[in-house]
């Protein structure tokens, strides 16, 4: 099971702000992210990326057949590219 969810830390524990369905001392795996650029998509693209996409005149097919090539997860393609930068 995967979910997302806002927490705090806060006296050396990561507090979750909303219900969790987890048992009793069952290890899970935490990703932290930066609220300010996991909510603004901005913060994902440089302005040269930006600028570069603004003249962009791409058709949803175009994006299809882009999105077929992929196999696998588009999330994990996707952090393999920040991972590259």
């Amino acid at each position: 099971m995967e979910q997302r969810l806002q927490a705090v830390y806060k006296d050396g524990v990561l507090q979750p702000l909303e219900s969790v369905q987890l048992e009793e001392s069952q290890q899970v795996t935490v990703t932290i992210g930066d609220p300010a650029t996991s909510q603004d998509p901005a913060g994902y693209f440089t302005p040269e990326e930006w600028a570069e996409a603004d003249h962009d005149d791409i058709s949803l097919d175009e994006i299809r057949q882009a999105f077929s090539t992929i196999s696998g997860s588009l999330s994990e393609v996707v952090i393999a590219l920040r991972q590259e930068r």
